[in-house]
């Protein structure tokens, strides 16, 4: 059989779990127009999700669903895990679109996500151990910002953090260090929109980053616009492992992009939105969590070393 082309392997990378969508607002303990965009982690031998849910004014909290195997028997808190602040102005048109992250040194899992305030999104941040009491760190950093992520452990002391502010009206991810979690700076752009390609327009981080022996694999989000309207797709990047501003690899083509119809048909139409993945070492197995059309929720799995071997043969990024 002959050796699949990178394209080849792209398109085949990714599987839909059949059972897809996983969970659907008709799913939900109380009413709700929407459930998307989950953080995943590990805890207790469960699968967590800490859900973005839409209720019917249009604002957005966090809620919880876990699963022993990932895919089924999801029990979903009854009530809202996590709300907005109302007392916050930070937080006053509600909260979305968290990533997890288990800090090591801290033993605490970190949660970042988007608060609304008067300014616009900001990216806030929360420490939690168990998911049902949480400590909020607040905003990070000034409006407009979103998609944001912390990494695991820090690099020479400092913490990292990968963004999407809106920079002159560019949409580029970028990364930002600090000593402790309070304070940030040396920005700097870490992926860019590509002209002409899958993600022209915009670009932002998908689930966490996920350490390897070769670096940081990173799932991003790519947007075209098209006079349809706007096309997520899914894209990935290596970063070096001891310095993740250094971006060592990055695919030419999407790996993941709307196809079925649960995630070309919702409230946004032609939307693969992964924002949380669970690796199992042990057999080799990543899944991938994403909210469909800003509708549903769906995951799709691949062989973490399949995912490896592609990325290695991605094209290597000048510097």
């Amino acid at each position: 059989m002959p050796e699949l082309s990178r394209q080849q392997k792209a398109y085949v990378l990714f599987t839909r779990y059949e059972g897809n969508p996983i969970m659907t607002p008709e799913d939900w303990p109380y009413p709700t127009n929407a459930v998307f965009n989950p953080a995943a982690a590990k805890l207790n031998s469960e699968v967590l999700l800490l859900i973005r849910v839409e209720d019917m004014r249009g604002f957005s909290h966090l809620t919880v669903a876990r699963s022993a195997d990932g895919f089924t028997n999801w029990e979903i808190d009854p009530t809202p895990t996590f709300e907005a602040d109302q007392s916050s102005r930070e937080e006053r048109w509600g909260l979305e679109d968290p990533r997890i992250v288990w800090l090591e040194e801290q033993k605490q899992f970190a949660v970042t996500y988007v608060s609304f305030s008067e300014g616009g999104p900001v990216v806030s941040l929360a420490i939690t151990k168990n998911f049902k009491a949480f400590a909020r760190l607040g905003s990070l950093l000034p409006p407009e910002d979103k998609d944001a992520c912390l990494f695991p452990r820090r690099f020479n002391g400092r913490f990292a953090l990968i963004h999407r502010p809106i920079v002159r009206g560019e949409a580029h991810m970028w990364i930002s260090f600090s000593p402790d979690l309070k304070h940030w700076g040396d920005h700097r752009p870490l992926i860019r929109t590509r002209h002409a390609y899958w993600d022209c327009h915009r670009v932002g981080l998908a689930c966490q980053p996920i350490e390897t022996p070769h670096g940081w694999m990173l799932f991003y989000h790519g947007v075209r616009s098209t006079t349809a309207g706007a096309i997520y797709r899914v894209g990935l990047a290596l970063l070096d492992l001891n310095s993740p501003w250094r971006v060592l690899r990055r695919s030419d083509e999407w790996v993941l992009g709307p196809r079925a119809p649960y995630e070309r048909i919702g409230d946004v139409g032609d939307v693969i939105f992964p924002s949380g993945a669970v690796v199992y070492k042990e057999t080799d197995q990543l899944n991938l969590y994403y909210g469909a059309a800003d509708s549903a929720i769906a995951v799709a799995t691949a062989k973490l070393s399949d995912c490896i071997d592609y990325l290695m043969s991605c094209p290597q990024v000048e510097e």
